[in-house]
């Protein structure tokens, strides 16, 4: 879950919701895209004009890519 100006994403666990982890990211995460095979997580940064790319297992960013001005939302087509 994105965490806009709080400049984390939130690990999740779904079945008993609560938080596992915070993820430092970019400023302003506000969307974020999971690949197919969701071994990657994609983090769009709109004041810090990037993307962090995370890696689900580890739940840390292995990139941060810039992307132009105020990015919102990413579309992966893998």
């Amino acid at each position: 879950m994105t965490l806009g100006r709080a400049n984390h994403f939130a690990v999740v666990d779904v079945a008993s919701r609560a938080v596992k982890d915070y993820v430092l990211v970019g400023q302003r995460a506000w969307g974020a895209t999971l690949n197919r095979d969701e071994s990657l997580l994609f983090v769009v940064n709109g004041l810090s004009d990037d993307v962090s790319i995370i890696d689900t297992k580890s739940s840390k960013v292995i990139k941060s890519v810039p992307v132009g001005r105020v990015p919102h939302t990413a579309v992966i087509d893998d």
